[in-house]
This record gives structure tokens, sequence and C-alpha cells, in this order.
């Protein structure tokens, strides 16, 4: 571990602060124009099938596809495709039953050989359950088992070591947004939709209509214009 000081000596410069933090988005951005131009070519497919499944989209990813596996279940949610995360380990350890037969699966891996989603991959074999893939390795146990694979291309990570998940975290994200706006597209899924899934909070607030603040009819508190103010106060 750096001690303090020696680590507030290296980081006091704040060019090489800002340098860092514009190659980090430089290389995430790169990646990403990248993808555009490049959409894996499983990518329509998988969008017709989630329309025409009748139960679920399953997400499911362990780590850092884990986080970013529960926010495109939520954004999938939220813009009209039924869908939920189910966190794999637990998968293991009876959450397996909340998938069906009629769901479908979305699992999440960079490496494609992660141990932890192998018991789902399995459930989703053996009751032949959709399954999309998203990885890096197109050739791992993951995508082999896929009948939709959503390889994500082969782009630098944008810590300095190399190691840590960001560009790919980053690529899985956008792809899974690219999933979901694909979906709203395709349903006809309009503002007056999204404001059934999410009534609270700014959004929610931007589409309420008067009608649902307003009294109408009988209800509207009415006195003529000369009554005394006793009256209007009552």
């Amino acid at each position: 571990m750096i001690p303090t000081a020696e680590l507030a000596g290296q980081v006091s410069d704040p060019r090489t602060i800002l340098d860092a933090g514009r190659r980090v988005l430089q290389t995430e951005a790169a990646a990403l124009a990248f993808m555009a131009e490049n959409l894996p070519k499983d990518f329509a497919p998988a969008v017709r099938r989630i329309l025409t499944c009748r139960g679920r989209v399953i997400v499911s990813g362990i780590g850092k596809s884990g986080h970013i596996g529960r926010k495109i279940a939520a954004t999938l949610a939220s813009t009209g495709t039924p869908a939920f995360f189910v966190h794999c380990a637990e998968a293991s350890h009876g959450d397996l039953g909340m998938v069906g037969s009629e769901d479908i699966c979305i699992l999440i891996s960079n490496s494609g050989e992660t141990t932890e989603l192998r018991d789902m991959l399995y459930h989703s074999q053996r009751f032949s359950i959709p399954l999309i893939g998203i990885s890096s390795n197109d050739d791992s146990t993951l995508m082999r088992a896929a009948d939709f694979r959503l390889t994500l291309p082969k782009r630098p990570e944008a810590c300095s070591i190399g190691m840590a998940p960001t560009t790919s975290t980053t690529l899985t994200l956008a792809l899974g947004d690219a999933l979901a706006v694909a979906l709203m597209e395709q349903r006809g899924f309009l503002a007056e939709d999204f404001s059934i899934y999410h009534p609270g909070g700014k959004l929610g607030a931007q589409l309420r209509r008067v009608g649902e603040l307003m009294h109408g009819g009988d209800a509207i508190p009415v006195i003529p214009s000369d009554a005394p103010m006793s009256e209007v106060l009552l």
C-alpha cells in the first residue's frame, strides 16, 4: 500500500488528474463508437426473440457484470419489457425456481467462463429456455451454449493496469440500453406507457396530466361570485 504522503505527492498535479480522466473517457468512447459500427450479428434476432417471449427476461451475472445486469433488467422493466435480475449464486440455492419455461435468460460474463453462472446455464438448457449470452469471448463456455451471442468487441480496459472492468462494463451497459430502446420502438412504447411504470420522482411528475391532479364535474368547488368570504372559505 502506498503511504498517504507519498500518494498525495503523486496526484497533486491537476493536469495529471485531468489527463487520466480524459484518457478513460476517450478509451471508452472509442470502444462505444467501434461497437456502434459493429453491432453483434445476433442483435436483431435477439430483439425479435424477446418480443415473442410470453414470460419475462431474466438477467444474471456476478461481480461488476451483476451490477450492470441489475441496471439492464431495471431499464427493460421500466420500458415495457417485463424483466428482473436473479443473482446467479442465489439461483444455485433455490432461486432457479424464479426462472420459468416461458422466460428468456440474458447471462453476462466478460470472460464467458464465470463458474457461478454454471447452474443458470444448465437450467436454461434443461428446460429449453432461450439463452442470450453477453461476453467478449465468442469461444467461451457461455457463448457456445447461447442461442443468441451478443459478443462485445475486444477493446482495452480504460484502467492504468488494464484489468479493472471499465471499458467492458461500459460496453455491456450500452448494449443493454440498445436492446431496451430497440424493444421500446418495436413495441411502440410511448411516454404515456412510461408513466405507468414510473409514477414517482421528477420524471413521473413531468408525465402526469392535469386530469390526474384536479377535481372535475360536481367535485369542483364552485360558488357565486357575490358570495361572502365566509362561504368561500367553507
